[in-house]
């Protein structure tokens, strides 16, 4: 009877982190894209893609440096064994950029876009309870 406990458990870990490391590199994807863009793009660029970037340039810079930054900490931590738990405040650091952008594009009337920072959200929150709790 252990030894059947232990082995569902080992693949409901296994599996846990399989779609735990899913939502990392879909969040590293998504925030490493949009972080090197921020921080490349001439403002203009950024203002006609996104409209907002030209009444706050140096906040778009620091949006795409803080992304950037929680890019590397989603993946290099656990890719690497140093630190592992980086990945965990990593997590919460885009958590938190969503909880911001949410009311900045509500305040601004930029329905569009509420539903991708809802599912960043969503999955950054998803990696930090299950790295978290691993």
């Amino acid at each position: 009877m252990t030894t059947t406990t232990t082995t569902a458990s080992a693949r409901t870990s296994t599996r846990a982190n399989i779609s735990l490391w899913g939502a990392q590199l879909a969040l590293a994807g998504v925030y490493g894209l949009a972080g090197f863009m921020k921080l490349t793009q001439p403002i203009e660029a950024l203002t006609q893609m996104m409209g907002w970037p030209g009444s706050a340039p140096l906040l778009a810079r620091f949006i795409g440096a803080a992304e950037l930054a929680g890019t590397l900490g989603l993946i290099l931590p656990m890719l690497t064994g140093i630190k592992p738990r980086l990945t965990v405040l990593a997590a919460a650091g885009l958590a938190t950029i969503q909880v911001l952008a949410i009311p900045f594009h509500l305040y601004r009337g930029e329905f569009g876009i509420l539903p991708i920072n809802l599912a960043l959200l969503l999955l950054a929150v998803l990696v930090y309870r299950g790295r978290r709790n691993l």
